[in-house]
């Protein structure tokens, strides 16, 4: 599953903003909803943090924006060059990495108030590897640190079993766009997700087509997981308490666990 999560998110860079109407404007409303929520989490002060899914930069941007001192980091080198780019462009200071959430070897901090792992990341991982990864985030937070992550609702669409992910138009005439995916069930909880992204230069249209697949974690499966790895006061905020667009899963490091990498 690396392989083709790593193949997806390389060839997904260049073109990931163009899952948007407008990706800056998206980078400032989940700014002010994210960083509420880390203000009313952690204080006011400015944070340590590490966005270990950053793909190009989405959240660790805002985040940067806000005034936290951000590290990032992602599978993808190609995603990891997208986002220095994208943080120059915004004029930030984001230390930026290739490093996989399993492990997080490359990060060499260990004292960080908050690790990130947001937009349905960790879905990519087999049951083992969510343990893995909540092992190796623990061990990079400090005592009482704050990890937050977003999935999509799985407990909901694991019964519904979609097929299609309705088209979205944006731009205008003869720079239009149309996004949409197609999900193919492999079984009752694996997908094999269909992302298209049709563009047109006048009266010339492009599509460009990338593959992935994720499987269905549920709720009380991340939430164990978290538990199995040090973690407690999980808790779960659904879109309409958060503003966000997934659903948002909060964890506290426990003062007492030694996480082991």
């Amino acid at each position: 599953m690396v392989t083709k999560t790593l193949d997806f998110y390389e060839d997904l860079a260049e073109y990931y903003h163009l899952l948007f109407e407008d990706w800056d404007k998206s980078i400032g409303r989940q700014e002010k909803i994210l960083n509420s929520l880390l203000v009313s989490q952690m204080g006011h002060d400015p944070l340590k943090l590490l966005d270990c899914a950053c793909g190009i930069g989405t959240q660790a941007i805002g985040f940067a924006q806000s005034g936290h001192h951000v590290v990032a980091s992602d599978l993808s080198q190609t995603a990891v060059a997208r986002a220095k780019l994208e943080t120059e462009r915004h004029g930030l200071d984001i230390s930026l990495r290739v490093s996989d959430m399993t492990s997080l070897a490359e990060i060499g901090e260990s004292d960080f108030d908050v690790v990130t792992a947001l937009d349905n990341a960790l879905p990519h991982l087999t049951a083992v590897q969510i343990v893995e990864a909540a092992r190796a985030i623990s061990s990079k937070l400090k005592s009482n640190g704050l990890f937050i992550a977003s999935i999509r609702d799985y407990d909901q669409l694991v019964v519904e079993r979609p097929s299609v992910q309705e088209p979205a138009f944006y731009g205008k005439e003869g720079k239009r766009r149309i996004v949409h995916q197609v999900w193919d069930w492999i079984d009752h909880d694996r997908y094999q997700v269909h992302i298209y992204i049709t563009t047109q230069s006048g009266e010339l249209w492009t599509s460009h087509h990338f593959v992935s697949e994720y499987r269905c974690l549920l709720r009380g499966e991340l939430s164990a997981a978290l538990e199995l790895a040090g973690f407690e006061q999980v808790q779960w905020l659904m879109p309409q308490e958060s503003g966000f667009y997934q659903p948002i899963v909060l964890a506290r490091k426990n003062p007492e666990c030694i996480a082991i990498a």
